[in-house]
């Protein structure tokens, strides 16, 4: 999957002009009840507008609160100048820069396109484990070795069934591969978990979602 799969268009989101005041700025993010604002001149993306990084500012500035809020502008305490998405970057990008903040641009050169936010993320994450579909969940491990996976699904066709997601893990310090299946529930869960064992999976741990 790919950024430009999940982002906000442009013409969908809130932005702040780097001349406008720190007042205008807190009006903005309180009205739309968020905690950053992409900081645009024309197309232009120039950084990100926080409560946070705004009031930590304002802590080091020596001014009064007043003072600070409407004479400073939005463009002297915007930060991530350097920090963006572009459309064909990968998913799991936005996964590690959404680390520590809110929302992230996504930009062509410096032309602001859109955002992918904490929120898009989270929604994507619960898709790829299929966690507003009912089923059974099963997590079992695998040593790291050729044509595993191809096993798996050569079981998963033996027995028919319909997988809702499909999850592995690299765990590199103990050389097996932890895997997380979900699938329909149907009557035959036992052959295929013994199916599984059979095969060299071990099975961790059986959940009814």
């Amino acid at each position: 999957m790919f950024v430009k799969s999940v982002m906000v268009k442009r013409e969908k989101c809130f932005t702040v002009k780097p001349t406008d005041t720190v007042e205008k700025g807190f009006e903005l993010l309180e009205k739309h009840g968020i905690d950053a604002l992409p900081v645009i001149d024309g197309t232009k993306f120039l950084g990100m507008f926080t409560w946070y990084h705004t009031s930590q500012a304002f802590f080091r500035s020596g001014k009064s609160k007043e003072e600070f809020i409407k004479e400073t502008k939005v463009q002297e305490v915007a930060v991530n100048q350097d920090v963006s998405l572009k459309l064909d970057d990968v998913f799991e990008k936005a996964i590690v820069e959404l680390n520590d903040f809110p929302i992230i641009a996504v930009v062509d050169g410096t032309e602001f396109l859109g955002i992918v936010t904490r929120y898009d993320v989270m929604t994507q994450l619960e898709s790829a484990f299929g966690m507003r579909e009912e089923g059974t969940r099963i997590t079992f491990t695998s040593v790291e070795s050729e044509g595993r996976i191809g096993r798996l699904a050569d079981i998963i066709e033996k027995y028919k069934e319909s997988v809702i997601s499909l999850v592995t893990f690299d765990e590199t310090d103990k050389l097996v591969r932890r895997i997380v299946l979900k699938i329909k529930k149907k009557d035959n869960l036992e052959r295929f978990l013994k199916e599984l064992e059979k095969s060299g999976f071990r099975v961790m741990d059986i959940a009814e979602d």
